[in-house]
């Protein structure tokens, strides 16, 4: 028993060991985005390996700079609100497609639903061209609209919430018929409160996808009053030169909102992907 609980302590202390490597390995490119942020240019691109932190002072400047020159309120209040209505949209719509899949019948269900999984299997670029042809000719370049509109529907939030109905048992909405309730009031009141677990994970995989998101935003808005975080990130990158600490300092202040969401939802992010079996 002695020698088996060895083993265990040793098989425990192994994966904690190799853990906390990988944990390592996984913050060393942000510690490095931040020690860079606050660096001069010329400490910046050295190729001096022991060259880590800055040797002439912390230049806490870098972040004043890029706050002023790039109006970061702006690109704050644009990406949020992209990623707002995005989920919104997505859960929304997937919400109900996926309740009309799972649990009704009605003709032209089969091919309606193997659209949906062709969608899915597309790449999205292919659908660049179209939904610019559709955004320009209503109008709406350079608008909230025109950042959410690939986000109205999501074919992969369909056939997500399509799985999480099909997992009910159909018991439940037998019950709320005898009772009563027509299929709008088993949708509202009885079915749709159960997926809560397959709309948080929709959620937070749309909520990432959104602020992730870099060509769409720079096809879409032009003009700086209008573009994202990931966007004006992109276009710090100079032709022949960059300034990598306001590039850094930029790239920090850019995830501070998501850090921020990440903190105050921690409890819905973990059981969201930990329900949905996926990975981000």
């Amino acid at each position: 028993m002695d020698s088996y609980e060895a083993k265990q302590r040793m098989t425990s202390v192994l994966i904690h060991v190799i853990l906390i490597i990988f944990s390592i390995i996984m913050i060393v490119p942000f510690a490095w985005m931040i020690l860079t942020a606050l660096k001069t240019n010329q400490e910046a691109i050295s190729v001096n390996p022991f060259y880590i932190f800055p040797q002439s002072g912390w230049h806490w400047e870098n972040f004043g700079i890029v706050w002023k020159n790039y109006n970061f309120v702006i690109l704050y209040k644009n990406t949020l609100l992209m990623i707002f209505f995005r989920v919104l949209c997505a859960c929304l719509t997937a919400t109900m497609a996926g309740y009309a899949f799972g649990r009704l019948n009605f003709p032209g269900k089969k091919i309606m639903f193997s659209l949906v999984l062709v969608q899915m299997m597309v790449p999205g670029q292919i659908f660049i061209i179209p939904q610019y042809l559709m955004i320009s000719k209503m109008g709406m370049m350079n608008t909230t609209f025109g950042l959410v509109f690939p986000g109205l529907v999501t074919a992969f939030g369909t056939y997500l919430l399509k799985t999480g109905y099909e997992g009910l048992p159909k018991d439940l909405e037998e019950a709320a018929g005898l009772d009563g309730c027509n299929v709008g009031q088993r949708f509202l009141k009885i079915m749709m409160p159960l997926t809560r677990s397959s709309m948080v994970s929709l959620g937070i995989f749309t909520a990432v996808f959104a602020f992730k998101d870099l060509m769409w935003p720079m096809i879409v808005c032009t003009k700086a009053e209008t573009t994202t975080l990931s966007a004006a990130l992109a276009k710090m990158q100079g032709q022949f030169t960059s300034d990598y600490p306001s590039m850094m300092a930029a790239a920090v202040l850019a995830v501070v909102p998501m850090i921020i969401i990440y903190v105050i939802f921690q409890r819905q992010f973990v059981e969201g992907i930990a329900t949905s079996g996926g990975k981000l």
